[in-house]
């Protein structure tokens, strides 16, 4: 079986650490909490990034939400997220291989002066701009801070008729993180994948999308 070049560590040193890590982490999962073969390599890529086992369990997905994330990426959509932190950790040389162009626009000027003359927050105004320049249309959206982001992402596909190819909702945090991922799962319109409760972060969604990468790469392979 042939292994990724594209989305692998770049020394041998690091990929047997890697592999170890995985190995452990599939070990130690038990029953991999009924995930399918594809759903599971997006949960083991955030316990590995983690080390906290709750998300075998915690991340659940809609049942096109794997096909979804894997069809966008492989047409280069692009992927907009809620903050920096996202955008930047993710692997370039990766994005690179697919075309894939991350935006996001929490600390543009533009958007703190309407956030504050409106009396929103700038996560609520960012996914607004990124409406209005048309990338969430067909665009993977990655949320691991903000919940207003992702209650304002679904206003804009309930109201507005936005339709992204995917939604990656872990927002972090104890006011309206639950409840916006809650909100989430309650439409099947657009698929997403979730961390229920309170639990998230921008570093379970970078993870998720790596994986999703490297689940692309793997498919480029078997054609």
């Amino acid at each position: 079986m042939s292994r990724n070049t594209v989305t692998e560590q770049l020394t041998k040193a690091g990929q047997a650490i890697e592999h170890s890590s995985f190995s452990i982490v599939d070990a130690e999962a038990g029953d991999k909490g009924g995930y399918t073969d594809e759903q599971w390599p997006l949960v083991r890529r955030m316990i590995h990034a983690t080390a906290d086992f709750e998300f075998n369990g915690l991340t659940e997905f809609h049942p096109d939400a794997m096909q979804a994330g894997l069809e966008a990426i492989a047409a280069g959509a692009p992927i907009v997220a809620d903050v920096e932190m996202i955008c930047v950790g993710l692997s370039q040389p990766r994005l690179s291989h697919f075309g894939v162009q991350t935006h996001q626009f929490i600390s543009d000027e533009d958007v703190i002066k309407t956030a504050k003359a409106q009396g929103t927050t700038r996560a609520v105004q960012a996914m607004r701009k990124a409406h209005r320049l048309g990338l969430l249309d067909g665009a993977i959206v990655g949320v691991g801070n903000a919940p207003t982001a992702l209650l304002e992402v679904l206003r804009l596909i309930n109201e507005e008729g936005v339709k992204p190819a995917l939604i990656v909702g872990m927002p972090v945090g104890f006011v309206s993180a639950e409840e916006s991922k809650d909100q989430v799962a309650a439409q099947q319109y657009i698929p997403w994948v979730i961390t229920r409760g309170r639990k998230g972060g921008s570093t379970l969604v970078v993870a998720a999308i790596h994986a999703m990468l490297a689940l692309a790469e793997g498919r480029e392979k078997n054609i």
